[in-house]
């Protein structure tokens, strides 16, 4: 059920976005982007996730598994970076609004999202290599519901330094510098919005963001409590359970609060609903 209502409420916003002509702007494109990417973590992992919970456990293939590890990693990747790029998005609709459709033009949309997926899969192929070269001997069983590189890295057997290398020379900037991005736009955006003399225009100003600033905190409290806070007295259980967090509940709850928070939305909704 939570499965079939993250596919249709990421459904919608796609739909919506393509058919809405007052949605044709570069923030909601965005949004539609996200949901793309929602829709193809959740497909990635719960169905393989719903046959393991149904027969008490699964086989998977190691091509199958490092196919499930790059697409996950991935979208989560992508996903890290699209939301920087809706920060901007929002730092310049509020911070430089004259400027803002010669800034944020199709064209230059167009290739923030494109360069996302390109860092993302780059980024994650390197560890896939590497990954694949590594020497499994202790166990063939994975102790999780779906390929992910800690729980994978305790089946090897050889030196891990150079995976770990590669997770820390590059996973951390991926981390570290959208976060910081983000943290200064949004700086600057409330700055802004606190020099608006009317009450009226400050609240309109706080709910473009607060649906993006929202998702941005649940999306980032998860991974951090996953990859980045350590983890030493984390047990397994715990970490499955934060696991399902980021790959279940973020792309069920990211539609919803873009639909119950946002104003265009709702009217595009109410529109299709009339019209059907």
């Amino acid at each position: 059920m939570v499965y079939e209502a993250t596919m249709c409420g990421n459904l919608m916003i796609i739909s919506l976005v393509l058919n809405s002509k007052n949605l044709h702007t570069p923030m909601y494109f965005f949004i539609s982007q996200l949901s793309i990417s929602d829709i193809l973590v959740t497909t990635d992992i719960v169905p393989n996730m719903l046959h393991i919970l149904l027969h008490n456990g699964g086989t998977i293939t190691f091509i199958s598994c490092m196919t499930q590890f790059f697409f996950f990693c991935a979208a989560e990747v992508f996903e890290c970076l699209l939301l920087t790029v809706m920060s901007y998005d929002r730092y310049v609709a509020i911070c430089n609004p004259l400027h803002y459709t010669s800034i944020m033009t199709n064209t230059f949309c167009v290739k923030l999202f494109a360069m996302c997926w390109l860092v993302g899969c780059s980024m994650i192929l390197t560890y896939i290599i590497t990954t694949t070269k590594l020497y499994f001997c202790q166990s063939n069983i994975i102790d999780h519901f779906f390929c992910d590189i800690i729980p994978l890295l305790e089946l090897v057997c050889s030196d891990t330094f150079i995976v770990h290398l590669e997770i820390y020379s590059v996973g951390i900037p991926i981390v570290f510098i959208p976060t910081t991005i983000i943290v200064v736009s949004y700086t600057y955006i409330v700055l802004t919005v606190l020099k608006i003399p009317s009450n009226t225009g400050r609240q309109k100003a706080f709910s473009t963001c607060s649906s993006h600033l929202t998702v941005v905190s649940i999306f980032y409290w998860t991974m951090f409590s996953v990859y980045v806070v350590p983890n030493k007295g984390q047990t397994l259980t715990i970490s499955k359970i934060l696991s399902l967090l980021y790959t279940v509940f973020t792309p069920l709850v990211n539609p919803i609060i873009y639909s119950l928070r946002n104003k265009d939305i709702k009217k595009a909704i109410q529109l299709w609903s009339h019209y059907h």
